[in-house]
């Protein structure tokens, strides 16, 4: 057992167990936060809370331009900050997590996901609870990171480390945006590290995504005389196979070196579809939701428009369609994708600590990722931002999600050291 784990194992398996018990789905956060706060103000961090103001959001490219669309209201996220040396002297780092999760199908796990479960796989300790992976077990990290970094810290180390505990990341960033639009500090911010599961590598490239809703409209008719009738299911289905035709040509045109290992780079997914309303007649109308994948150095409305026209295309071809349009317009949220050197200074911290605990030396290239991240915000506020946490994105919005615990440990403490090596 090395020095993290003898002095703060025990601490940080309680806190992780507690705000794994709290239901942090969508606008569900506050309670949770307020154990967050509470317990940072018990271990000694200055603590912030800010709430994030639904106009400004709405004024942002990732989010609805109606405010009311925004859930903004009792969604307080929660920062503490501890001060080494001569802070004024020294950096600030930003050590990020987000405390909400996505919804729960109960019927899918095998233990209640707000119940903390501790199995044994060999030697290896794992904790199953929805938000153990995504991301509540790396916000836990960051914590007692910081407090072991402030136990160990030479008297020579300036500068200021700050926990993040936001909400609404898993709906585009609430939380992260608003400190990223509205500095909730007294002092700027030189960088952040948000410890999402990375599978304990440094993530320098996160992948954007375009939200659009599809309506297509034909005519009704009894399925005894099918032929009198416009059936949309076709042509969706038509739509589909050009989206997905457009999907493999983007993977061969659009290419970047740190995503050259996915199957699919810049995936294409239909994640919601309705059509028809009785079995017995010819379905007049569809509504189907496409999550599209935009590539760092891209944008979210030129990835659209390339999409608009390939389905421009599609409709020129059909008589009904030409006549009858279909709507394309986006809903919900819109992530841009985001991206830093891997020169960074917090990069290269991430990478010296992540050598310092014995971490292969293959691991510590930079990564990129196929899904969208509140660093986005961070960076284009001008802070530099690398992700780095433990366990793994298979496992969110899993059934049964679980985390190694041992990987928590070991993120702990990569994380603790890369901060000092930032600072210093």
């Amino acid at each position: 057992m090395n020095d993290f784990a003898r002095e703060w194992d025990a601490d940080l398996r309680e806190f992780a167990e507690e705000l794994l018990r709290y239901d942090t789905t969508r606008g569900d956060e506050a309670p949770a936060q307020r154990f967050v706060r509470e317990r940072l103000d018990e271990l000694g961090f200055e603590t912030y809370e800010w709430t994030a103001d639904a106009d400004r959001l709405a004024a942002h490219d990732s989010f609805p331009d109606d405010p009311d669309e925004i859930p903004v209201d009792g969604r307080p996220s929660v920062a503490g900050l501890l001060e080494l040396g001569d802070p004024d002297a020294g950096r600030t780092l930003v050590l990020n997590g987000h405390v909400d999760v996505v919804p729960v199908a109960r019927e899918s796990w095998s233990s209640d996901p707000f119940e903390p479960t501790w199995r044994e796989r060999g030697d290896d300790e794992r904790l199953t609870a929805r938000g153990a992976a995504d991301m509540k077990c790396g916000l836990a990290a960051c914590v007692f990171a910081a407090k072991h970094l402030e136990a160990t810290a030479s008297d020579s180390l300036d500068g200021r480390v700050v926990v993040e505990s936001v909400v609404g990341e898993e709906s585009g960033g609430v939380g992260a945006a608003a400190a990223a639009l509205s500095n909730p500090y007294p002092f700027e911010r030189d960088a952040a590290i948000i410890a999402e599961p990375t599978d304990l590598r440094p993530v320098t490239a996160a992948e954007g995504s375009l939200m659009k809703r599809l309506r297509l409209e034909g005519r009704s008719a009894h399925a005894a005389t099918r032929w009198r009738g416009e059936d949309v299911l076709p042509r969706f289905e038509e739509i589909r196979r050009a989206f997905r035709d457009l999907e493999t040509e983007r993977g061969e045109s659009v290419t970047h070196p740190l995503y050259e290992t996915f199957p699919v780079p810049w995936p294409v997914v239909v994640g919601r579809v309705e059509a028809g309303d009785w079995a017995s007649s010819v379905p007049a109308d569809l509504t189907a939701e496409f999550r599209i994948g935009v590539a760092p150095g891209e944008t979210v409305a030129e990835v659209e428009e390339t999409f608009d026209q390939r389905l421009a295309e599609i409709v020129a071809d059909d008589d009904w369609l030409a006549d009858h349009p279909p709507e394309f317009e986006r809903f919900s949220i819109q992530f841009e994708p985001s991206e830093i050197d891997a020169d960074e200074p917090v990069v290269g911290a991430v990478q010296r600590a992540m050598e310092q605990n014995g971490l292969p030396e293959s691991d510590t290239d930079p990564r990129g990722a196929t899904y969208g991240a509140d660093a986005r915000h961070y960076i284009d506020a001008g802070i530099p931002t690398v992700m780095f946490g433990p366990g793994t994105i298979e496992q969110a919005h899993f059934p049964d999600e679980t985390i190694p615990w041992g990987d928590v440990l070991t993120a702990s403490e990569v994380l603790a050291d890369a901060a000092e090596a930032f600072l210093g």
